[in-house]
């Protein structure tokens, strides 16, 4: 149940995977696909694919209230004004006016309570726990990154053909690719073949 543990592993539909870690989990739920050209990423299609998500660590949010197709539609608001304001951030832009109304909105719903266990070693969250609390909770953490000591380190991946956006928690604030094993690889790989090529 740990906010602060990020990462997936996101499926590219030409074929293959990869782990990437946006460093928040709010950046993390904006990368389960989207609008236009990023349908074919699309993973949340039913209210269900929303509650097996939200069900996975580190939120592991098990739903006492069903998850709503209103649930639904406010999650892939709330996810595109995630999206839109990361990018926004990312590129030096201000943020437009919808995706912080949105982000507003969801953050004003009650969020997700922790509580303890009787056990007093574990946590969970307590009940009742609907989307909307888990929604309001990524917005939050969301509102949180965007005026927090990290506002400056969210970044878009350095390859030239990557949306991708990701918080640089680095101690360097160095990092350049969504995914060393992806983007940072085929970067080296592109170099080394333009200097073998002089």
């Amino acid at each position: 149940m740990r906010m602060n543990a990020t990462g997936r592993v996101l499926h590219d539909p030409k074929g293959g995977s990869f782990r990437f870690d946006a460093g928040a989990v709010c950046l993390d739920f904006a990368h389960t696909g989207g609008e236009g050209k990023y349908e074919v990423f699309e993973s949340l299609r039913q209210p269900s694919d929303l509650a097996a998500w939200l069900a996975q660590p580190p939120l592991a949010v098990v739903m006492t209230d069903a998850v709503t197709p209103g649930d639904l539609a406010a999650a892939k608001s709330l996810r595109q004004a995630i999206w839109d304001a990361a990018h926004a951030r990312a590129d030096g832009r201000p943020l437009s006016s919808e995706a912080v109304a949105i982000l507003n909105r969801a953050a004003a719903e009650a969020p997700l309570v922790p509580e303890l266990a009787a056990d007093g070693t574990t946590a969970g969250w307590a009940p009742p726990v609907r989307a909307t609390q888990a929604l309001s909770s990524l917005a939050r953490e969301m509102i949180e990154l965007l005026s927090g000591p990290f506002a400056g380190r969210i970044r878009e991946c350095a390859s030239d053909n990557c949306p991708l956006v990701f918080v640089d928690t680095s101690r360097p604030g160095a990092r350049r690719w969504c995914a060393m094993e992806r983007c940072g690889n085929r970067h080296k790989l592109r170099a080394l073949r333009a200097r073998q090529a002089q």
